[in-house]
């Protein structure tokens, strides 16, 4: 059996803040955008940014796992001092533009 009616909406429970947070936010609307929309934006920008860490954060445990059991990794030291080495030709090629 498929349901074609729309989901009837739900509320968030209402949140005690400071004032000054209040106003705060209030100065910060844009043109026509009211408490709730920035709210609800808000909310579903916080639920976005969690699931995309909790995703990130399963794919990097799945990542050390199978590093583990392959052994096929990069040791630690390895992967700084590249970064330092890109780093420092980055700062060289910076340099010479300033110069150039």
């Amino acid at each position: 059996m498929q349901y074609t009616r729309p989901m009837k909406s739900a509320t968030l429970p209402a949140v005690r803040v400071d004032p000054q947070l209040r106003e705060q936010v209030e100065r910060l609307l844009r043109d026509n955008e009211t408490l709730s929309e920035f709210v609800e934006a808000s909310v579903r920008d916080s639920v976005n940014r969690r699931l995309a860490q909790t995703e990130f954060v399963a794919r990097g445990l799945a990542s050390l796992e199978r590093a583990l059991k392959t052994g096929d990794f990069v040791p630690a030291e390895t992967a700084i001092q590249g970064l330092k080495d890109k780093l420092a030709k980055a700062k060289q090629t910076a340099a010479r533009r300033k110069k150039g």
